[in-house]
């Protein structure tokens, strides 16, 4: 549907691929509201893994500049409208108590930074290149690009990524922390799917709770912090994953999580 295609299989794997290789994967007025419908319908079904992907040599270039180009002295309007559609699902997305896992499979820039980093885990190809491009064409950054950005490299260096606009190549990004692997282009989907499948098979409340405490943490007292802590630790306890994961421990077996 409008270059973005969703499903969640009978394992709890969600997936969302950008399809519009033509266009290099841009997010536009028709592409935005459907990438937003599919991360709702996606993360509505509860699965155990979201993965984000694309198909062709580009990730996503951001924009469509083009259609950015067209709309001349209302570009102020257009890009309210693309984000007014886009926004509300990439919350969902990026705030979805399950594990991201984006496979970057070729170079990314523009808003595509913002979808690309949002993920727990963050995949790249040898291929992969970063161009965050708003200073090459006079905006400013959107669709969390400078969040994620910064919280993965630091603010400063963010900021300086931003304001260059100069391509960083998928090396610079892993030793930056930008990405957390990067593998031979024919290997990626390979150590995305075994990467898919060990997170799958994880007690679903238990890396609920991570992720909570990892993005709420830094805004928190340390007593608020504790008090968080203990609360979710007392949700865990009460899940048969839990009396099956400690069962298995002393069992010296591997665990069969359910998510119940």
């Amino acid at each position: 549907m409008n270059g973005i295609e969703w499903h969640v299989d009978d394992q709890g794997v969600g997936r969302i691929v950008l399809n519009r290789p033509e266009h290099n994967n841009t997010l536009g007025r028709d592409s935005a509201p459907a990438l937003s419908r599919a991360i709702d319908e996606v993360t509505s079904a509860n699965p155990r893994v979201i993965v984000v992907e694309a198909r062709g040599p580009i990730f996503c270039a951001g924009g469509d500049i083009r259609e950015f180009v067209q709309s001349g002295d209302r570009l102020d309007n257009l890009v309210d409208d693309i984000l007014n559609d886009l926004l509300p699902g990439f919350l969902k997305l990026a705030q979805a108590t399950c594990p991201i896992v984006t496979v970057v499979s070729g170079p990314v820039g523009g808003a595509g930074v913002g979808l690309a980093l949002c993920g727990d885990f963050v995949l790249a190809s040898d291929t992969m290149k970063l161009r965050t491009g708003y200073a090459a064409i006079g905006l400013s950054p959107d669709v969390g690009a400078s969040y994620f950005l910064a919280r993965r490299v630091g603010a400063v260096r963010a900021q300086q990524w931003l304001m260059l606009s100069d391509t960083v190549d998928a090396q610079r990004c892993l030793a930056a922390g930008a990405v957390d692997h990067v593998y031979p282009a024919a290997d990626l989907e390979a150590a995305a799917q075994a990467l898919v499948q060990r997170l799958r098979a994880a007690a679903p409340a238990s890396l609920a709770a991570m992720k909570r405490l990892s993005l709420e943490g830094p805004s928190l007292s340390l007593q608020a912090y504790l008090s968080l802590e203990q609360h979710l630790l007392q949700a865990c306890a009460r899940t048969a994953d839990a009396r099956e994961g400690t069962s298995a421990f002393l069992g010296k077996r591997p665990p069969q999580f359910t998510g119940g």
